[in-house]
């Protein structure tokens, strides 16, 4: 299905007036004092380099105190995560039963773990970037959250995100914008962006994040840090706000956010609880044994940017690694379907749920209720007197214009696709997939793109699990990453699969080592010879 003269033509005067948009924002938008961007610090703990699962076995081997690592990075829960800090502390030196008791009880035991503010966290507000929600505060705990904290973590409060869960950069006008630690002039995504953003920065070791449309995997790619959205309905989503209504229940999930690729894979186990039995997650995964698939771009939607050519030569790497250290070919595959992944997106999250109750609508949550009016929300934006962000309008606006009842073409495309993916994949395949068509953008900047999520926002609709991976650095310094797609319940497929390419391409990196600046994907990786 190759694009038409007239999808080309309408590519290219689309791509037009964006470069010409983001020239017009460049030419008036506030620039800092100097071209530079001011860096963060190198990270000179190194307990805040070890991953969640070394910490736990520290701690409960008595090397490392559970306070004394909490002294280095708390914020919010000060003084309750200080005093569950010493009760862990308490709690292994009267322990009889040894390391392997604790191990298997309490396998987080005194780590410290970050939350979404989107979350319930007893104690803690849960806003969703809501000016009018300001005051509320969690009076229990999400589900997901309980089973950490009944792991052993140790939460050290509630981190940022977009107005209402809804768009990719992390801003509203009760927290402010969340910077990329990379580049401070960069999003951290959204729109769990302030747990992209901690965990990249070494601040946090492992958070809990949700994705509807990419909320874990987009922070995740462009904080250099690895996510996985977990196959629909394993992780209970109760416990946010905002609710998902119509179909959206069944696209909306929560997974984990960690510097290090094994974290995932234990993370999930607890935040699945007894539904973790359906992904055999214990299973030993063979990487000879799978069949690996690529597919470059989504076929070229006019709606979408083209992808960088630094990610499209990342995963070209990535394929080149796979079949020199595996043995194995990688085959790449057109998938035409893919180009409708925005209409197809759009169509399924507007519609009415199986009791025929359409979805409520965006203005609906942005006034706690009661419908906003988006048209005079936007005039009191241009007088800077509006408590909503300009994308939580534009988000409204473009609502008003979208119909409940998807074409019969889309819905066509979304079928056919499920079905060509799921035979594809079947109980053995992994695909790769970009993250993102662009780098980290600049602040503000997907106001002019808004449609790039959907090179996630496809695979919540379809249902597939997901692990994103980061690749290194780009020449400019910021990270670079793709998707690892398997079929459903298959997630240990691309978690074994991160685990193998953080190995080969080096994994997170510091981003305040400056020798990483200049380091990219496209140097030579380090050896791996791991592949099971």
């Amino acid at each position: 299905m190759a694009m038409t003269r007239f999808e080309r033509l309408l590519g290219l005067l689309l791509r037009a007036a964006v470069r010409v948009f983001l020239a017009v924002f460049e030419l008036f938008a506030p620039q800092r004092g100097s071209a530079e961007q001011p860096r963060l610090p190198p990270i000179s703990s190194p307990l805040l380099r070890v991953p969640a699962i070394h910490l736990a076995r520290q701690i409960r081997r008595k090397e490392v105190s559970s306070l004394f690592f909490l002294c280095c990075s708390l914020y919010l829960r000060f003084a309750a995560a200080l005093q569950e800090a010493a009760q862990v502390d308490k709690l292994i030196e009267e322990e009889t039963g040894g390391e392997d008791v604790l191990e298997d009880r309490l396998p987080l035991l005194g780590v410290p773990v970050t939350v979404k503010e989107a979350f319930a966290l007893q104690g803690m507000p849960n806003s969703t970037g809501l000016l009018s929600r300001r005051t509320v505060i969690s009076g229990v705990d999400a589900p997901s959250v309980a089973l950490l904290k009944r792991a052993g973590a140790i939460p050290l409060g509630v981190t940022n995100c977009s107005e209402l869960c809804m768009w990719l950069e992390s801003h509203n006008h009760l927290y402010g914008i969340t910077r990329n630690p990379y580049n401070l002039g960069r999003i951290a995504g959204g729109s769990s962006g302030g747990e992209g953003s901690i965990i990249g920065s070494g601040a946090s070791v492992v958070g809990v994040g949700s994705d509807i449309g990419g909320s874990i995997r987009i922070p995740c790619f462009f904080n250099g840090i690895f996510g996985h959205k977990p196959t629909s309905g394993i992780v209970n989503n109760a416990g946010q706000h905002p609710p998902p209504s119509g179909q959206q229940p069944g696209f909306l999930c929560t997974g984990p956010m960690c510097r290090y690729a094994e974290d995932l894979m234990p993370m999930l186990r607890i935040m699945a609880g007894p539904a973790a039995e359906k992904l055999s997650l214990s299973a030993e995964v063979d990487l000879r044994n799978l069949r690996f698939f690529s597919v470059p771009h989504d076929g070229g939607s006019p709606l979408l940017s083209p992808v960088d050519p630094q990610l499209i030569q990342a995963q070209k790497k990535v394929v080149e690694r796979l079949e020199a250290d595996l043995g194995i070919k990688v085959k790449e595959v057109r998938i035409p379907q893919l180009k409708y992944s925005f209409q197809i997106w759009g169509a399924m999250m507007s519609s009415p749920g199986k009791d025929g109750k359409s979805p409520t609508t965006f203005a609906e949550l942005m006034g706690g209720g009661k419908r906003v009016w988006p048209a005079w929300e936007l005039f009191k934006c241009m007088l800077g007197v509006s408590p909503h962000t300009v994308a939580a309008i534009g988000l409204a606006l473009v609502e008003m214009f979208q119909s409940s009842q998807p074409s019969q073409f889309i819905l066509q495309q979304k079928e056919s696709l499920q079905r060509e993916l799921e035979e594809l994949l079947g109980t053995d395949g992994v695909l790769l997939y970009p993250s993102h068509p662009q780098l980290a953008p600049k602040h503000h900047q997907p106001i002019f793109t808004p449609f790039n999520f959907s090179y996630t926002g496809i695979f919540n609709i379809l249902g597939l699990p997901v692990t994103q991976c980061p690749l290194g650095l780009s020449v400019e310094g910021l990270p670079l990453g793709l998707q690892l797609v398997a079929g459903k319940l298959q997630d240990r497929l691309p978690l074994a699969t991160a685990l193998y390419l953080e190995k080969a391409f080096g994994g997170w990196r510091d981003p305040g080592d400056r020798a990483h600046t200049a380091e990219n994907t496209l140097n030579t990786p380090k050896s791996s010879s791991n592949a099971t």
